[in-house]
């Protein structure tokens, strides 16, 4: 056993961390996964953008409320990361995308890293809880599902961790909607179940990428257990289900039409060459390129047909 693993398994069975005193800001901003925070905001400002659109609200006139959701939404994501960091900190190290965490390297101990998490994740559902009620329970059952259902249980018992990651995944959209319109609009449910579908086919290209990283930590991802042939059909089919469904809001306009048409067509037929490639782990990567780009034009290009 490493010195690392030593002083991970220490923590974890005496439950006593030292006092990091060089502690930085940065430690913990690392620890908050900004990447995943900054591109969750994106949609949480489409179902705030548009639930004001859709119930005549200018966000302009309650800037409060916008502020209030995007920091309450940002400190939950923020805090439910910081748990996950938490959680894994006995395998992140094996993993190459993780072993350099705070919570890894030893300059964030667990109890500061869990401090931490738990502090932003109640200040995050505060913050929401000042908008709606609506939007703070439903940002404490994304919280949920990511950090118990998902980081402690079905991620290291089977490839179904997926599917319930994704879930978590899909709520932030719907946390900016309540934040204005409790009742939800089927607009709102129709963000979610494009996040949703949009998720597998993301971190499923992720995991063929980091496959022995996955099988070293004793991950089950779905690349691991049942290979790289089914985990592209398993792709594909996502991406096939995800086109149609972000061509049900045809009232969006033309100008969103056609785009979702061309982005989601493109991706389909990204993910159909996966079954002549030679090379897996690249086509993995252009996948999961292009997946980051989908979410995130798709997302803004929402927004502006409601601008103009």
């Amino acid at each position: 056993m490493t010195k690392l693993n030593a002083t991970v398994t220490s923590e974890r069975v005496s439950g006593t961390n030292a006092i990091h005193s060089n502690v930085s800001w940065r430690e913990y901003v690392a620890i908050s996964k900004t990447g995943i925070v900054t591109s969750n905001l994106i949609t949480v400002f489409a179902g705030l953008f548009l639930a004001g659109y859709y119930n005549g609200v200018s966000l302009m006139s309650d800037p409060l409320t916008v502020v209030l959701t995007l920091l309450g939404a940002a400190m939950i994501i923020a805090g439910g990361c910081a748990l996950n960091n938490f959680i894994d900190r006995d395998i992140d190290h094996i993993m190459e995308r993780t072993k350099d965490r705070p919570s890894v390297t030893g300059q964030l101990s667990g109890k500061q890293t869990l401090t931490y998490g738990l502090a932003m994740s109640l200040g995050g559902t505060t913050l929401l809880a000042m908008t709606t009620l609506t939007a703070a329970v439903i940002g404490v059952i994304g919280l949920f599902i990511y950090v118990i259902l998902y980081s402690l249980w079905t991620k290291r018992t089977t490839t179904l961790n997926t599917i319930v990651g994704s879930f978590s995944g899909a709520v932030p959209p719907l946390i900016g909607w309540a934040a204005l319109d409790p009742g939800l609009h089927p607009v709102a449910w129709s963000l979610f179940l494009i996040m949703f579908l949009w998720q597998p086919p993301h971190f499923l290209a992720l995991a063929m990428r980091r496959k022995d990283e996955y099988a070293a930590a004793g991950i089950p991802m779905l690349p691991v257990v049942a290979g790289f042939a089914m985990t592209k059909r398993q792709i594909v089919w996502y991406v096939a289900a995800l086109l149609p469904v972000s061509l049900l809001m045809v009232n969006f306009g033309a100008v969103y039409t056609v785009t979702a048409a061309l982005l989601g067509g493109g991706w389909l037929l990204l993910g159909l060459t996966g079954f002549k490639t030679k090379n897996d782990i690249q086509w993995a990567s252009r996948m999961f390129v292009f997946s980051l780009n989908y979410l995130t034009i798709l997302f803004v290009v929402i927004i502006l047909v409601h601008l103009f």
